[in-house]
């Protein structure tokens, strides 16, 4: 043989270790995201993402400083053993989560990880590193391109896979079984074995079988059962779940004390009692939370000249849907109704698990786009009332209450009209007194109403309506009619709001604060955002049991 063609041979042989390299690196990225997703219904979207990127670049870290260590790569020896760890870890991860209660949030997460995706992590990088280095020392200069090309381009092409799928799950997730989170995992095994081909494969067959029988995350008929079983035991049923482009959609019945609600990641966007005295039929449902009834007190809110408004001829805004309580009561006084919401499968579910009314105007889009293109018609200030409820994942969208979008909203309310804002937060953190700044600096006459009474101890999360109006005449709220309670004894006595809150407890302003909130500063209460998100993570626990949220 030549030794033009051993030198061919050589290069090609190097060129497939370049190409596996960059494969697996990129696979790594495009995993990360679906990585955390997986933690999101157990844990919280915030809790999942808290030391994510740290543990991840550490991890990584020391895989970069493993891969001189890593013996015979191309000897059937470590690199061979990937695609059954990735096979591995969504089950593995399974039986962690179960213990979801005794690890704890924020410490679940970062001990789930321990023992599932850091592991891959490690192995993946040190295995690409040491291919990229081995693949380009044949190459022009190989000794200098080995040593200092594959670091940097080994974070450009993870970073490459982790944006990716970014964008490639805003539009797909969900749309299939294999495009579901845990589906997902599936998939990244199968890319991982079709990049790295091995006998060693077969150490992955009882993960796999495991997956397809008895993971109750995978979105299959049989696992389906297997979960409805788990769930019966804690006295529920699941009526219908998708993952979606805002988290994990699922509706949930309870059995015992009947009530229908409707999940998203760790976190509840609302519920109806299901189980109902006889001879009691009220025109919508009772909401499970008090302050879905008290959203609809906006109707109650006098003009300024102290009379009572008519629904006739009447418009409004909904800012987020939920199980769509608030806009079922708003159509069934006869106002015309849009609603903005992000997920089409949070729209979907509110139709056909929660007797969302037809009749209304349908606008499944980020609230920032509608409201700028509604600005831009030619009809700008339409609205009579602007219902504000946003909340997800145990987090405030930081960019939905800003002075700017606070702003737009207020360009489409009618010179009358009025606005409610539902703030779900511990009241006395900082992001509950920056809010309601902001929202002060917008509308110059608010009255603040809490959902319960005032709590005892360190913690206050709760949800605070606001309700507001673009001239200075006071707020002031009719008396209700019959009418007003759709027939509905939860609305007799939660419609009015009872637990006023004075504005002036939020007027000190922290060393460093900010008077109002803007758009370009919503990074600074990201830490904010996760202590919050840890309470609500401790709340919901004590909404629903471990159980029901462990096996979604």
């Amino acid at each position: 043989m030549s030794s033009l063609s051993v030198k061919t041979i050589l290069q090609q042989a190097n060129t497939k270790k370049v190409v596996a390299g960059v494969a697996l690196l990129f696979i790594l990225g495009f995993y990360s995201p679906v990585f955390e997703m997986t933690l999101s219904p157990v844990y919280g979207a915030a809790a999942s993402h808290i030391f994510h990127g740290y543990g991840v670049g550490v991890v990584a870290g020391c895989g970069w400083l493993l891969k001189d260590h890593v013996r015979r790569l191309s000897n059937r020896r470590a690199v061979y053993l990937l695609p059954a760890l990735a096979f591995w870890v969504p089950s593995i991860q399974y039986f962690v989560t179960q213990g979801s209660s005794s690890l704890g949030n924020p410490t679940g997460p970062v001990i789930t990880e321990l023992f599932t995706f850091y592991p891959l992590v490690l192995f993946t990088v040190a295995c690409a590193g040491k291919l990229l280095q081995l693949g380009l020392k044949l190459q022009p200069h190989g000794d200098i391109v080995s040593e200092h090309v594959p670091l940097l381009g080994s974070y450009i092409i993870y970073s490459a896979g982790d944006h990716f799928a970014k964008a490639f799950l805003s539009k797909f997730l969900g749309t299939t079984f294999l495009l579901s989170r845990c589906g997902l995992q599936f998939l990244v095994g199968v890319f991982y074995a079709a990049v790295i081909p091995s006998k060693w494969l077969v150490l992955a067959i009882p993960s796999i079988l495991f997956s397809l029988t008895s993971d109750v995350h995978l979105p299959l008929g049989h696992t389906t059962a297997v979960l409805n079983s788990a769930l019966q035991e804690e006295g529920y049923a699941l009526l219908a779940r998708q993952d979606s482009n805002t988290g994990y959609i699922s509706v949930l019945e309870n059995m015992h004390d009947g009530f229908r609600v409707m999940r998203c990641d760790h976190s509840l966007l609302g519920g109806q009692w299901t189980k109902m005295p006889a001879n009691y039929h009220p025109a919508v449902k009772d909401p499970i939370y008090a302050v879905f009834a008290m959203l609809e007190a906006i109707r109650l809110v006098e003009t300024d000249s102290g009379e009572a408004r008519a629904d006739a001829n009447t418009r409004a805004l909904v800012v987020g849907l939920g199980v769509g309580t608030t806009p079922a009561a708003l159509i069934n006084h006869g106002i015309e109704t849009t609603i903005v919401e992000i997920d089409p499968v949070v729209h979907k579910f509110a139709a056909e698990y929660f007797e969302l009314p037809s009749n209304h105007i349908a606008a499944i889009e980020d609230a920032t786009t509608f409201v700028k293109r509604a600005q831009s018609s030619l009809e700008s200030a339409k609205y009579d009332y602007i219902v504000h409820d946003v909340f997800t994942g145990g987090a405030e969208p930081l960019e939905l209450f800003t002075i700017e979008f606070l702003r737009d909203l207020d360009s489409l309310l009618k010179h009358d009209g009025v606005i409610a804002i539902n703030f779900a937060g511990d009241l006395s953190l900082y992001p509950a007194a920056l809010t309601v700044r902001t929202i002060r600096a917008v509308f110059p006459s608010c009255r603040f109403f809490r959902e319960d009474a005032v709590a005892e101890g360190h913690v206050d999360f709760t949800n605070m309506v606001v309700f507001c109006k673009k001239t200075a005449t006071p707020v002031q709220f009719r008396d209700p009619v019959r009418a007003d309670f759709l027939s509905s004894k939860s609305r007799e006595n939660y419609l009015v709001p009872k637990h006023e809150v004075d504005p002036s407890i939020f007027d000190h302003i922290e060393k460093g604060g900010k008077k109002v909130l803007r758009a370009k500063e919503t990074g600074l209460l990201h830490k904010y955002q996760d202590r919050s998100a840890l309470a609500h993570w401790q709340i919901m626990r004590n909404v629903l049991p471990d159980a029901v949220w462990e096996n979604w």
